[in-house]
């Protein structure tokens, strides 16, 4: 400002612009006043709504409707207000990491977001965790007046929870098994919140993007997981070897027990069969002794003699042996008809 040039410059052109107001003509001035307020007018009568958004209609600050997608008409001059809230549009909020925008190259932005990403789980291990989440607008005059910062409150009601459900987890469940479980835990936890605090969000999803140890101890938490697949390795090749000899072993113990039983029931029969069979010659004999006697003496001996080949008699004068019984020829020893002929005698009355 050297030489206080500018004021007084800024004085001549509003003194130049009053003399040329002051000449003009009272009608044309007149004219042109009206037809300034009624393009103000007419600009600041009607509002247009986006096809995915509602509008809420504020008239001196007071809500007093809503409005749907397209051409709507409103009380100028800032008496009615109209505010655009993209209630048919999924929002998201990423955790941990940010996307790039369109056109850039790869898929994440290399920033330092461990602030929000370290978490500690329940069994004091550090764990990197990014997630994402989805929601909508489903009330949008309390999602603007009952919420001072919606999107801070959001991240924050959404990094609380997610602190609260893996720090009471361990660490390896939240690697490998618990993921859906965990997001499905924060997704309910938060809507439950996000409902008591009246702020007119839908939650759509909650995703676990990236769940991987810190880098400077990835080395290590790779060697556990080896240790951990050589473990699950040699269980499953113990269980798959006790599958193949445990029913083995337990077939053939029951092979034995049938065929231990059987032998039983086998001996039992037969010693009561024998048993039956000794009272019933007993009672024969009690009645006729001698014929009984000589019955068993037969029958031995055609036992006997049907298992032999041959029947020789030896002389102790004479070196050679003589043939007595041939049993070769076919015939019926005579001992053999004689016990057919006791038989016979015992059958008549």
């Amino acid at each position: 400002m050297p030489n206080g040039r500018w004021p007084n410059d800024l004085e001549m052109v509003i003194e130049r612009l009053r003399r040329q107001f002051l000449d003009l003509n009272p009608g044309g001035l007149r004219l042109f006043l009206t037809g300034l307020v009624i393009l103000i007018l007419l600009w600041s009568s009607w509002y247009t709504v986006p096809p995915e958004a509602t509008a809420v209609v504020q008239r001196f600050g007071r809500v007093m409707r809503t409005a749907g997608p397209g051409l709507h008409f409103k009380i100028p001059f800032g008496v009615e207000r109209v505010r655009v809230v993209p209630t048919a549009r999924v929002l998201k909020e990423e955790f941990g990491f940010r996307a790039l925008a369109a056109g850039q190259r790869g898929q994440r932005e290399r920033e330092d977001l461990s602030n929000e990403s370290l978490m500690l789980t329940g069994d004091l291990n550090v764990i990197d965790v990014r997630w994402i989440v989805q929601y909508r607008v489903e009330d949008p005059v309390r999602f603007l007046f009952k919420l001072r910062d919606q999107r801070q409150t959001l991240r924050d009601i959404a990094e609380a929870a997610m602190r609260r459900v893996v720090g009471n987890r361990l660490g390896s469940d939240v690697l490998t098994v618990g993921r859906v479980a965990v997001a499905s835990e924060v997704k309910e936890d938060m809507q439950k919140t996000l409902s008591a605090y009246e702020t007119g969000i839908r939650l759509v999803t909650v995703e676990l993007q990236d769940v991987t140890p810190p880098d400077p101890v990835k080395p290590a938490f790779n060697e556990v997981n080896e240790a951990r697949q050589d473990l699950e390795r040699m269980v499953n090749q113990a269980q798959e070897q006790a599958n193949k000899v445990i029913p083995k072993a337990s077939g053939e113990a029951k092979q034995v027990i049938a065929e231990a039983e059987g032998y039983a029931t086998e001996r039992v029969n037969q010693a009561q069969g024998e048993a039956a069979r000794f009272l019933a010659v007993l009672s024969e004999y009690q009645r006729v002794p001698e014929v009984t006697r000589r019955r068993l003496y037969l029958e031995a001996a055609s036992k006997v003699l049907s298992e032999a080949k041959g029947v020789y008699i030896v002389d102790s004068e004479q070196r050679a042996l003589v043939p007595w019984l041939s049993l070769d020829s076919g015939g019926i020893p005579p001992p053999l008809k004689e016990e057919k002929k006791l038989l016979k005698e015992e059958k008549k009355p």
